[in-house]
């Protein structure tokens, strides 16, 4: 509870200090709607505190719904423990802001997918330490399976540290099912790994 807290803090503060506060009213919808994506790009994923939940791909739209906004988010899957937390930080954010009153609609199908995940949000996890999914080409997909078949080979991943490929996989799950515990066999350091999904 106390990462949840702080971490909202410190979403909250930095949207603060991103821009003053708005009064909603003057805002006009396109420029209030434009500015609550800015404010989005400050909001901080929970879990992955280095890529912002926009980055992540989750909030998938911001829109004018009479006088409030809405925000729709997509979770990264349908249990995710996360998912209060966020819309609580979105709404912080945007109330901080005075971007309100606003609220969020979960939205699950599309189901979210890693190739929503933005260059820049790649580009953090990979500064954070965790391998970012790469990109599969088409007709390679496969189905997501949480138990390895027996001849089953797990990619090989470059180190998010040193860029070594002799790495190895050691567990299926890291500190979330969306990602797998590595270790690179160069500097020995674990890393996680966001399976592509």
């Amino acid at each position: 509870m106390v990462t949840h807290t702080s971490a909202t803090v410190s979403t909250a503060a930095f949207a603060a200090k991103a821009a003053p506060a708005a009064d909603p009213a003057a805002l006009a919808g396109p420029l209030r709607v434009q500015r609550a994506w800015e404010v989005l790009s400050t909001v901080l994923d929970p879990e992955v505190p280095a890529v912002s939940v926009r980055d992540l791909g989750i909030v998938r739209d911001v829109r004018l719904a009479g006088d409030a906004l809405e925000v729709v988010l997509t979770p990264t899957y349908s249990g995710c423990p996360a998912t209060e937390v966020i819309e609580h930080d979105v709404l912080a954010a945007l109330r901080v802001a005075g971007l309100g009153p606003a609220h969020v609609t979960l939205q699950r199908a599309p189901a979210w997918t890693t190739d929503w995940i933005t260059e820049q949000g790649r580009a953090r996890l990979l500064a954070y330490g965790i391998a970012p999914p790469g990109p599969l080409p088409a007709g390679t997909e496969v189905p997501l399976r949480f138990m390895p078949r027996a001849n089953a080979v797990a990619p090989s991943l470059a180190c998010p540290r040193c860029g070594s490929l002799e790495t190895e996989r050691l567990s299926a799950f890291g500190s979330t099912a969306c990602k797998a515990l590595y270790r690179c066999l160069a500097c020995r350091e674990p890393f996680e790994h966001f399976k592509p999904l």
